[in-house]
């Protein structure tokens, strides 16, 4: 479960609203993850080129986020377009956020930590999913993938399918879900949980709770296979 020809899982769609950021990191690379208000993702580099605050600690108005600190504002290309100590100053092209490919498929946002990529190299799932929840887990992403087959929901049989180098199709008997990996710093990840279809709040909260259990399981596993449980 490693990136998916350079594209990486960094939030589920639902969780970034529009008007809204997060940040997060890609193997200990800062980013942020924010829509604008007309609903459309952007991932950048997390940083003001100013005095380096965070980008995912400002604000978003309209199609520009603004830095917390001073207020420099910057449109969806990255470009700063506005700088409130200066109302008048023509912004010169070299202040610029590096931003990044992004797209969304199977209810995740996707990046690539470049400016352009292939969207064919993603994994083919429908769109017609139900987020369930990001889970984040103190183990490396390549410790977890052979542990899913040990997790059944209800005891159910478990099959796990390679989607891409960065996503799983993951069923234990009528539960089908996209498991999609993200490494963070070393040892640690998150898995972009979505279920195929839609789902009622029965089964979400079944599915939520066998997620909190998964990561208990896996943070506790040895480096061997676990055995399964119910």
């Amino acid at each position: 479960m490693t990136a998916a020809n350079g594209w990486t899982p960094v939030a589920l769609s639902a969780s970034i609203e529009a008007g809204t950021s997060a940040g997060t990191q890609i193997d200990g690379f800062e980013i942020v993850v924010w829509r604008d208000n007309s609903g459309k993702a952007h991932v950048w580099e997390d940083r003001c080129p100013h005095r380096g605050m965070r980008m995912s600690f400002g604000f978003v108005r309209g199609d520009h986020i603004a830095c917390l600190y001073h207020g420099w504002q910057y449109d969806t290309g990255g470009q700063c377009r506005y700088i409130p100590a200066h109302p008048d100053l023509e912004v010169p092209a070299t202040i610029k956020i590096p931003s990044y490919a992004v797209t969304e498929r199977g209810g995740v946002i996707w990046t690539s930590l470049k400016e352009t990529a292939d969207a064919l190299a993603l994994p083919v799932v429908s769109d017609d999913v139900t987020p369930i929840r990001s889970l984040y887990i103190d183990r490396s992403i390549e410790a977890i993938a052979p542990l899913l087959a040990c997790l059944p929901v209800d005891g159910a049989d478990v099959t796990v399918e390679l989607l891409s180098s960065g996503a799983v199709l993951f069923t234990s008997g009528a539960v089908k879900l996209l498991i999609a990996g993200q490494a963070i710093p070393p040892e640690k990840c998150a898995l972009h949980i979505a279920a195929i279809g839609a789902v009622d709040a029965s089964t979400r909260k079944q599915i939520a709770k066998w997620a909190e259990n998964a990561r208990r399981m896996i943070e506790a596993a040895p480096v061997a296979p676990i055995a399964k449980v119910a």
